[in-house]
């Protein structure tokens, strides 16, 4: 969500900050600021909208000082105001924030009672106003800080900057990601790898509970019982947290064009030359009598996928969850069930809990991320990274399918563990889903005409979505990228639950997007597109060349894809999928890379 850096530079901070809040803006944000120390004096700048607003303040009003602290807020208490915007100040204290601090009313009441009160509407300013208050009672900084940690309930990573400390930095972290970059004679802090690239490739990665003292001589770091802790340090690859758009108008566009190459490279890190898997050592299905997936928003997509191949291929049971009702149900968790937990970032607030709640009560957690530093992937058992590369469209394209790639690697790993399938048929199956990328590139180039297509798809108030079998989970993420980043209602169905109450809906102005393969299940999907046609809505039929033949007159428009191995045909669809959201959010004008009110990385429950 919000994106944090800090700076204990040998060069001036302003630039340096605004950069690399720059390279955090796919996290989504509403409005910007930094602080810095200067002749031992503290000061900030703050702007509302994009961070052009903070540069151009920076032009007017500069910022000077060597030691920093940035920041971009996406809202959770209160609107986009200056007042609202991050860093937050009181006294000799300033502090940016990641995350949402539980207990803030009370905390805030008690405040008040002393005589500080706040100027703003956010939980924020509280963590500050304590730190302050401790300050004003004789406490050293740190002292102030540590004291205030203990004192927070909730998810934050945090990091504090004081007046007249131009070599103090206290950085903390409790549900929310947070590094400290290491420099010759410098050091940073970050949201992420991505923040801290163009200053250092050493980073060590703090752990749930830990907070640090930051100088320029080092960090020491703490855990959450106060006791010093060795952190790992790490080197990061440079050319992982490039972020460029190569010639492209939008990163989603880049993005969805990558899909053949990623997906390529997926399938030849798991697969071996000899047709059959190479997924990592330990990682069995033997014994396992039920899996259980839990993820957000796409991921959970990728799940609902997922689930059709456990069963259908492996003869596995599957439970799927959302992860923000996962601990809140009390699910029931067997010690032969194995749990696998999706996310992009890895850093998912809500996935994250879910994962420390299954610890423990099954017999393995396995993540499927995109990011194998997360700390989804530190925390579980096994982590199988999807290999997609940085994505910093907010709405997930590559990731999407480079994660459902990993899933039916995973499935065909499950149904040969279990018997299932014998290495010739393991073979054929890698095989055709190594025809994907091929055919993945015949889909793009459908761009064109799905532009055409779009233009219409733009005048729309409301788009359906449906599909049957494992298209089903298709449109509900079909309807899900283009409500994202179009604004345009829409939402997806299973083709048969059309007749119980979503048909009302169907006139002339409702478009209805199929995704029907010609399978199995074909023949029934059809008959429900007659149900909609005989009452004028509008069909855009997304098949093949039999199964649009086969559909026969009475459409409104057809997009031909390559035929597909209907197991694998969610992968394949997601492509078209994806670029009619991408070009019906073109003609509406809206913010592609950056839809309003959302962010890449969600790391508040």
């Amino acid at each position: 969500m919000c994106g944090i850096v800090g700076v204990l530079g040998n060069h001036e901070a302003a630039p340096l900050l605004v950069e690399a809040l720059k390279r955090l803006e796919y996290r989504g944000y509403d409005s910007a600021g930094i602080a810095t120390v200067n002749a031992g004096k503290l000061d900030r700048r703050r702007a509302v909208g994009k961070l052009v607003n903070l540069s151009d303040l920076l032009v007017h009003n500069p910022l000077a000082g060597k030691a920093g602290i940035g920041h971009t807020r996406w809202a959770t208490h209160g609107a986009a105001t200056v007042s609202n915007a991050h860093p937050h100040r009181a006294g000799g204290v300033a502090v940016v924030h990641n995350g949402i601090i539980e207990n803030f009313r009370e905390l805030r009441a008690e405040l008040a009672a002393d005589g500080y009160t706040q100027e703003s509407e956010t939980d924020t300013e509280t963590i500050v106003l304590l730190v302050n208050r401790a300050m004003d009672g004789g406490a050293s900084p740190v002292e102030a800080a540590k004291d205030t940690l203990a004192r927070l309930h909730g998810a934050f990573a945090l990091c504090f900057l004081f007046d007249g400390q131009d070599d103090l930095m206290i950085a903390a972290r409790k549900g929310s990601p947070l590094a400290i970059g290491w420099g010759e004679g410098e050091m940073f802090v970050g949201s992420d790898a991505i923040a801290l690239a163009p200053m250092t490739d050493r980073i060590t990665y703090l752990e749930e509970g830990d907070w640090a003292i930051v100088t320029r001589a080092g960090a020491e770091i703490f855990d959450a019982q106060n006791a010093r802790a060795n952190r790992a340090e790490s080197r990061i690859q440079l050319d992982a947290t490039r972020i460029e758009k190569a010639g492209y108008k939008h990163f989603m566009a880049k993005e969805i064009a990558e899909q053949p190459v990623v997906i390529a490279d997926a399938l030849k890190h798991y697969s071996t030359p000899d047709g059959g898997l190479n997924l990592p050592k330990g990682f069995d299905f033997k014994g396992v009598a039920r899996v259980t997936l839990v993820a957000c928003g796409t991921a959970s997509y990728a799940c609902h996928v997922a689930k059709y191949w456990f069963e259908q291929i492996a003869g596995l049971p599957a439970d799927i969850d959302i992860a923000s009702e996962f601990r809140y149900r009390d699910p029931v968790l067997s010690p032969a069930s194995m749990a696998i937990f999706v996310s992009q970032s890895g850093e998912t607030a809500d996935t994250l809990a879910a994962l420390r709640h299954a610890t423990g009560k099954v017999a393995k957690v396995v993540s499927v991320v995109n990011v194998p530093t997360s700390s989804i992937a530190r925390e579980s058992d096994l982590a199988l990274p999807i290999l997609a590369g940085v994505e910093v469209g907010v709405a997930s394209t590559k990731a999407f399918t480079c994660q459902l790639t990993v899933l039916a690697l995973m499935a065909l790993k499950a149904a040969q563990d279990r018997g299932r399938i014998d290495a010739s048929t393991l073979k054929a199956r890698l095989a055709s889903l190594s025809a994907l990328p091929g055919m993945m590139n015949v889909a793009l180039s459908l761009s064109d005409p799905i532009a055409r297509v779009a233009e219409d798809l733009a005048k729309a108030q409301d788009i359906l979505f449906l599909g049957r079998g494992s298209m089903f989970p298709l449109a509900l993420e079909g309807a899900l990228k283009l409500k994202e980043i179009s604004y345009i209602h829409a939402e997806g169905y299973a083709s048969g639950e059309l007749k119980h109450g979503p048909i009302a809906l169907i006139d002339a102005a409702v478009p209805v997007i199929v995704l029907a393969p010609k399978d199995a299940l074909f023949d029934k999907t059809v008959s429900n597109m007659q149900e909609v046609m005989a009452r004028k809505g509008k069909v855009l039929l997304l098949s093949d060349a039999s199964g649009i033949e086969a559909a026969g007159p009475g459409t409104w428009k057809t997009l031909t894809l390559p035929t597909v191995d209907p197991l694998w045909a969610p992968i394949l669809y997601a492509v078209p999928a994806q670029l009619l959201a991408y070009h019906t959010a073109i003609a509406k004008g809206t913010d592609v890379d950056q839809p309003r009110n959302l962010a890449k990385s969600v790391t508040v429950e």
